[in-house]
């Protein structure tokens, strides 16, 4: 059992807002991602705003581009992008799952010999 002293209604408030707090993060982050992605394929490509938008969230969610690259820029903004799209998802899917994954894991905490009270 962890050794927090709080009430298992507290310690679930207390993981809850901090699961919202990171999930809040995690969201910044795909906007972050979605508004570089959108950027770049409207600088690198030419595309209009909307049409760089929706290739940036098909390459964020992992479907690949809509349109294919045209200019010389163009194929080496999309690898970059779909590189960082491969860090970025682990990265904002552990964020928020992270205090969650810690609770489970102070609820597995065992007492090993050295953590025992002495008698």
């Amino acid at each position: 059992m962890p050794q927090s002293g709080l009430k298992p209604t507290a310690r679930l408030a207390v993981l809850l807002q901090r699961f919202a707090r990171r999930a809040l993060l995690g969201t910044a982050l795909i906007a972050f991602s979605l508004l570089t992605g959108r950027a770049g394929y409207h600088t690198f490509e030419g595309l209009p705003w909307l049409d760089a938008f929706s290739n940036a969230a098909m390459i964020l969610s992992g479907m690949g581009p809509l349109a294919p690259p045209r200019t010389p820029g163009g194929p080496g903004f999309a690898g970059l992008y779909a590189r960082y799209r491969g860090r970025a998802v682990g990265l904002i899917t552990g964020i928020p799952f992270a205090p969650l994954i810690h609770a489970f894991l102070d609820r597995l905490h065992l007492e090993t010999k050295d953590d025992a009270p002495e008698t």
